[in-house]
């Protein structure tokens, strides 16, 4: 998977849109002004950091090596 698939993906979404809030490299797509991916366009190989129900994390974790926790995006872990 390379930035290019994921931007042309992310972007045939409806009322997606991209922006780079964070910085230059950080690309960030959203719907209506909530963000649902972003992908760093300096990392290799490509990673990107989609939102997910909760529930369905550990179960697509288990099911598919490559995905791991982004777990400073987590908002139901609390403050440890």
């Amino acid at each position: 998977m390379n930035i290019e698939y994921i931007r042309e993906y992310c972007l045939s979404k409806n009322g997606t849109n991209k922006s780079f809030p964070f910085d230059e490299s950080t690309l960030v797509f959203k719907v209506l002004d909530k963000m649902f991916a972003l992908t760093g366009l300096d990392c290799l190989p490509t990673q990107i950091n989609l939102k997910c129900i909760p529930k369905y994390t550990l179960e697509l974790r288990d099911q598919h090596g490559d995905i791991t926790g982004g777990y400073h995006m987590n908002k139901s872990i609390g403050i440890l």
